[in-house]
């Protein structure tokens, strides 16, 4: 094996990255060494990139390698590791959990209280090759092409969030033309719900919706979406509202049109505070707030991968754009241009 790579590298504390060639990775013990066939490109990998406000306050380790979903194979195991082989197809929880603390101990890995982030807290997995630990490693069946195994960390967060209550029967609001919003779309359609609405701002994206299976796509901009909503549903309101967008706007909007005793996903991170009506928006309506962080582990990986294998949840309409590791700069304009033209942007080392 060669002893050096190449990776997108976070060089400073500024906008950018870098595409250098650094060593591969040394495994602990408790590691494995994943030869990356494909990893694709999230939101916190924007801000990180275009160094935001909470990429700023966040990440601590210069330079850094970025990136946190991906797809490959094992090249290599540590001295203590026992739960997989050389070999093996593989995708991993970016959450890295310490499996010693109450949250731990109780189920709750996936909001650990010492959690580390793959791409953010260590190196990440734009990269021909990445080291993690074992116990976040989820193996593959061979039928998923790397592409869409790669997809499966963003795809989780969709699952959790419209699925952490049953969807059948159930009319699905959801807000956000992001991938994650788009991924929830066919996965409340495949999981049963009655009807699903989409509201978005972006032209691209809200075509994707369509082809996801949304009954209907609003626009934000031009729509009365609270009119429509309502008027649907003879003044009741929907069943569940799916907020991916973390806005002031949408808050107030989703705690409108979610009807008495429904379901509230809230997985968009905002900028900043935001205000709530608690009275009104939660307490009087008996609402069931969920605030949705990751994926269960492994519970939404099971659910992720059964999907996905039996060919009922189809993501190609959302994985648009396939670029080479070497055009990453290329593959983050793709999502910072407006209007945004692309869904989920794989980059294939």
């Amino acid at each position: 094996m060669a002893e050096l790579m190449r990776a997108v590298v976070k060089t400073k504390r500024g906008a950018g990255a870098e595409l250098q060639r650094i060593p591969i990775p040394r495994v602990q013990p408790d590691e494995v060494l994943i030869r990356v066939a494909a990893t694709t490109i999230c939101g916190t990998d924007v801000h990180i990139y275009q160094w935001n406000e909470w990429a700023e306050g966040r990440i601590k380790n210069i330079p850094q390698v970025l990136g946190h979903e991906l797809a490959g194979d094992i090249v290599e195991i540590g001295s203590t590791v026992t739960t997989a082989k050389v070999g093996d197809f593989v995708s991993c929880e970016t959450h890295i959990p310490c499996n010693h603390c109450v949250q731990c101990m109780t189920g709750q890995m996936h909001i650990c209280a010492n959690l580390k982030i793959l791409g953010v807290d260590r190196d990440g997995c734009f990269a021909e090759y990445v080291a993690v630990p074992a116990s976040v490693v989820w193996k593959n069946p061979r039928s998923i092409s790397p592409e869409y195994a790669a997809a499966q960390e963003p795809l989780g967060n969709a699952v959790y969030a419209t699925l952490v209550e049953p969807v059948t029967g159930r009319t699905v609001l959801i807000f956000g033309d992001g991938p994650c919003g788009l991924f929830a779309v066919g996965v409340a359609r495949v999981s049963g719900a009655s009807r699903v609405v989409m509201v978005g701002m972006n032209e691209a994206r809200m075509e994707i919706a369509r082809q996801m299976g949304a009954d209907q796509v609003l626009d934000i901009r031009k729509d009365d979406v609270e009119k429509i909503v309502l008027d649907q549903t003879q003044g009741i309101g929907t069943d569940i509202v799916l907020d991916m967008v973390g806005h002031q706007t949408v808050l107030d909007l989703g705690l409108k049109l979610v009807r008495k005793g429904g379901r509230y996903s809230a997985f968009g991170l905002p900028d900043g505070r935001l205000s709530i009506d608690m009275n009104n928006g939660i307490i009087f309506k008996g609402l069931r707030l969920y605030g949705i962080n990751g994926r269960l582990m492994f519970e939404t990986w099971v659910q992720v991968s059964q999907l996905l294998a039996s060919g009922r949840l189809d993501i190609r309409p959302v994985v648009t754009h396939r670029l080479p590791l070497e055009d990453f700069d290329k593959g983050f304009r793709l999502l910072l241009e407006m209007p945004i033209q692309a869904g989920k942007v794989v980059l294939l080392p």
